[in-house]
């Protein structure tokens, strides 16, 4: 077997590690989420909102990195639970805002939870996870560049 043969082994893969890495993180949120009655990509927008409280449809896309045919129907799903509104913007009606209920509000309340418990399932300490989550953030940065 050459060198180059073993670049072809799934086991000496980073995308590999990462991908199987982020399905088990998936699956370690849904029994949380679950408890909100929440899909991952639900509560993605959801900390974005509990951030700002009111976005435009197109800068929460480009925070979360969702599309709009990703976003508009969980969106949709997000307001007929009754956690987000969303309007036009009087400025430029082609512009759909997503603002927080009352009851987006109180899910956070409920949330504040879900990041403590994936601290303490991961097993890793603070400077570790951070360390992560800043090499997988230059990783995205270098291959969307």
């Amino acid at each position: 077997m050459s060198d180059q043969d073993e670049y072809l082994k799934v086991d000496n893969q980073v995308c590999f590690a990462l991908y199987s890495a982020s399905n088990a993180m998936s699956r370690a949120y849904q029994p949380l989420l679950k408890a909100l009655e929440l899909t991952y990509l639900q509560y993605i927008v959801m900390m974005v909102l509990w951030e700002q409280e009111e976005i435009n449809v197109k800068a929460l896309g480009a925070k979360t990195h969702l599309d709009s045919g990703t976003l508009t129907p969980l969106l949709k799903r997000l307001e007929a639970k009754d956690y987000v509104r969303r309007t036009r913007s009087v400025e430029d009606e082609r512009v759909r805002l997503i603002t927080l209920t009352a009851a987006g509000i109180e899910l956070k309340e409920q949330a504040r939870r879900v990041p403590v418990e994936m601290f303490c399932l991961s097993k890793m300490n603070k400077e570790e996870l951070t360390l992560l989550k800043t090499q997988c953030e230059q990783l995205l940065s270098n291959l969307t560049k």
